[in-house]
């Protein structure tokens, strides 16, 4: 037995080989924009209200070349992109166009697990089209997309799940790439941990910390001494490291809550937090206009320097309408934390959940302009 088949043995319960695609809108909202404006093609376009609490949404490839990134605020992107074109979010059409998308996903397979409005998985292992492979499914869902939509998606085709999520990223934009079953170790070896799933910051450096920069380093480390290190997640990265997810394709799933968080180099006091807070209630109200359902609960989440968890939440009468009136919630939850004030904390999160449909939603105006 090789010595990497020894390894996996130590993971009990392997999964069988599954065929996977992760299929990815390229720049969707700003390429819906320049679709339906062909005075916008080739041009920086960034999907945003203009203000100075405004953040971006989407950017266009071409805005991206000069480091406009979504959630970055639309202030920063101006001052790097000053000839970019500013157009203001329309999530109905992004939403009319997700479903059309969706369509072509199901007459491949029922198996589709929709992550956003702009990506989902599919688990072709069984597929209603009668095509030869997963890959030949895979270029008939872009051909598809393209002529349909008159957009363009990219695909991965893996294994399992967490591959196909990082293939699909691998020749974006436009871009097909496969990794097979046998190719696997081959493929992960000089990857970066950084490339793995709930591999942040703060767990890079803990890793580089032990000498462990590559997936090929971290496949190297025993099990027994990351999951000593890390708990269950330690057994996690060692058996991604080592191709294996368990997870599986699930159809339909409604999102339950959308969260961000981090984990300070440094404990922090509670007044030190606002920055941080920011930031993330920023990340979560972008991944939250993706969605088909509307969150209606706000959530502070803290740990304390003695691993205490405290959690706050607050759910108004309305769903929050703003980026703004998140992050406002989200501070104002700060006050129902009543540890001494010179407690410090190791994490922040910020949350949306009690997701609903819209129908089921109390009436209000538009979900997601921003004030000012």
């Amino acid at each position: 037995m090789s010595s990497d088949a020894m390894k996996r043995s130590m993971h009990s319960d392997v999964i069988p080989q599954r065929k996977i695609i992760h299929v990815d809108m390229d720049a969707f909202y700003a390429s819906v924009e320049q679709r339906d404006d062909p005075s916008l093609r080739g041009r920086p376009v960034v999907v945003a209200w203009r203000g100075a609490r405004s953040v971006v949404c989407a950017a266009s490839y071409e805005a991206r070349t000069f480091g406009v990134r979504s959630a970055m605020p639309a202030a920063r992107a101006e001052r790097l992109c000053p000839d970019a074109i500013f157009v203001p979010p329309d999530f109905v059409r992004y939403k009319a166009v997700s479903r059309q998308v969706r369509e072509i996903l199901l007459r491949q397979t029922d198996r589709v697990e929709p992550l956003s409005l702009d990506e989902a998985y599919l688990d072709v292992s069984e597929s209603n089209s009668g095509l030869p492979s997963a890959t030949a499914i895979a270029r008939r869902i872009r051909e598809q997309i393209r002529e349909e939509t008159g957009l363009t998606a990219s695909a991965g085709v893996a294994p399992a799940k967490f591959l196909a999520k990082i293939a699909s990223e691998w020749r974006k934009p436009d871009g097909l790439f496969v990794i097979r079953p046998h190719e696997v170790d081959n493929f992960l070896t000089p990857l970066p941990v950084a490339r793995i799933h709930g591999v942040g910051k703060v767990m890079d450096g803990k890793l580089a910390a032990m000498g462990i920069r590559h997936v090929g380093e971290l496949r190297a480390f025993d099990v027994h001494a990351l999951e000593a290190r890390f708990g269950r997640y330690g057994r996690r990265l060692s058996e991604l490291a080592h191709g294996i997810d368990r997870s599986e394709v699930t159809a339909d799933r409604p999102t339950q809550s959308i969260s961000s968080e981090d984990t300070f180099a440094t404990d922090r006091p509670l007044c030190e937090l606002e920055p941080a807070i920011r930031e993330l209630a920023t990340k979560v109200w972008l991944a939250a206009t993706r969605q088909e359902r509307i969150g209606r609960t706000v959530v502070l989440k803290l740990k304390t320097r003695d691993f205490r968890i405290l959690t706050r939440s607050r759910t108004p009468e309305h769903p929050t309408r703003s980026m703004e009136a998140l992050v406002s919630i989200a501070l104002g939850l700060r006050e129902q934390v009543d540890l001494p004030p010179d407690s410090l904390y190791r994490l922040v999160g910020v949350g949306l959940a009690n997701f609903v449909s819209p129908d089921d939603a109390p009436r209000q105006s538009n979900l997601f302009t921003v004030d000012g």
